[in-house]
């Protein structure tokens, strides 16, 4: 694991955040009071098997949701009272299903020119068309191949790293990653997880890091949150989590990834 960045400052400081959904008797509590940190620089997972609340945390905290109470402060300013497109310029995504993520008439370029649209038309035609070709060229893909194709004629790596570029072309201070690799096969998992730790060392880029997979987490991440229906219940460094956590849940999380021990 690479050592998160060594800075002072908090990028993302999120505190209380709670989230319901229905009413009456079917009042389901999603994300309960959830607080948590996050430093510039800095690789943090949120693990939790499905249903846990992990999924509906990215989206409250890229502002797709909005919170039934608490708080939310990106460098010190709460994102509520911030532009959404303002806050989308410093916060990026990546999802599960790269798939759903495009247009499927559009091609690769009008895909990534539509995200520089967040820019304001503050840079020019071949600005932008070097912003898309350098994006695609840290993710190991080679533009003149890729521009001009549309999603069906790539395969789910290629897509993966099209949303990554696509996210880098912003120069984002965090990403967040809502399990970036659940629907890839084992070897392009660890291509994507290499590639999000190169991110991290060659922009400063933060990383919020969402998955089921405990041994991902250990493997990429500095800090490990366990959600468990709703709640954070664990959370320190990879190390410390792993090899003196506390929780019931997360003892069983820790029990189908042997070699972790």
């Amino acid at each position: 694991m690479t050592p998160a960045a060594s800075v002072s400052s908090t990028l993302l400081e999120v505190s209380h955040l709670t989230r319901y959904f229905g009413s009456g008797n079917n009042l389901l509590a999603a994300v309960k009071g959830v607080s948590f940190s996050l430093q510039p620089g800095e690789i943090v997972a949120v693990v939790g098997e499905s249903g846990s609340g992990k999924s509906t945390l990215a989206r409250l905290l890229l502002r797709l949701l909005p919170p039934n109470s608490g708080s939310i402060a990106f460098a010190g300013r709460d994102v509520s009272v911030v532009r959404t497109a303002d806050y989308w310029r410093e916060v990026q995504a990546i999802f599960q299903d790269p798939y759903a993520s495009f247009n499927q008439f559009y091609t690769v370029r009008r895909v990534l020119g539509n995200a520089l649209r967040l820019l304001n038309g503050q840079m020019a035609a071949h600005q932008r068309e070097e912003r898309m070709r350098s994006s695609l060229e840290a993710v190991g893909l080679k533009p003149d191949e890729i521009l001009g194709k549309w999603p069906h004629q790539l395969s789910g790596g290629q897509r993966q790293r099209v949303m990554m570029a696509r996210a880098l072309m912003l120069q984002p201070k965090l990403l967040i990653a809502d399990e970036p690799t659940s629907a890839l096969d084992a070897s392009l998992r660890v291509s994507v997880l290499n590639l999000l730790q190169d991110l991290r060392k060659q922009h400063g880029m933060s990383i919020l890091f969402i998955t089921h997979d405990i041994g991902q987490a250990y493997y990429l991440c500095d800090r490990m949150l366990v959600m468990y229906q709703g709640e954070l219940v664990e959370q320190g460094t990879v190390e410390e989590v792993v090899r003196k956590a506390e929780h019931p849940y997360t003892q069983r999380l820790l029990a189908d990834v042997p070699k972790l021990h």
